[in-house]
């Protein structure tokens, strides 16, 4: 008896993508993070396959009020450059959140992503707002459960 590991290809799957959303007023940025990318990944599901987009929709909302550990708000740089001498740019969390806040949840999630064509089509799952408010209503997103252990 030959015995095979079956792989899921394109055609075979009958992909349903599931709509999910997470509240981050009090959450651990790397937990959330972390638990966030699992999911736009698809390694929850049981037919993951790490060359496929597998994953689910992910909205995460209060995105201002998620929590940093340590020194991270001060200490902690977001780095760029334009290419040309000179362009080096460098801007700290503190003015992050005061400018772009949905920036430092999708910076966080996209660090752990695959760094291929397949992590930015999987980045466009996730939909992040500053607020409470979304416009994804008429999917109708079931709450994604979160480690629980909040920041302290």
């Amino acid at each position: 008896m030959e015995r095979k590991t079956w792989s899921p290809k394109a055609h075979e799957t009958h992909l349903h993508r599931d709509w999910w959303i997470v509240d981050a007023e009090g959450l651990t940025l790397g937990r959330l993070a972390s638990q966030v990318a699992m999911v736009i990944r698809g390694k929850n599901k049981p037919t993951y396959t790490n060359h496929m987009d597998m994953g689910d929709f992910v909205i995460v909302v209060n995105a201002d009020k998620v929590v940093l550990t340590g020194k991270k708000e001060t200490q902690k740089f977001y780095y760029r450059h334009s290419g040309f001498p000179g362009g080096f740019r460098q801007t700290s969390v503190r003015d992050t959140r005061r400018t772009h806040p949905e920036r430092i949840v999708q910076n966080a999630v996209r660090g752990m992503l695959p760094k291929t064509t397949l992590g930015d089509e999987q980045m466009r799952k996730l939909k992040v707002y500053a607020g409470a408010g979304h416009p994804h209503a008429s999917q109708q997103p079931k709450p994604l459960p979160i480690d629980s252990r909040k920041a302290s």
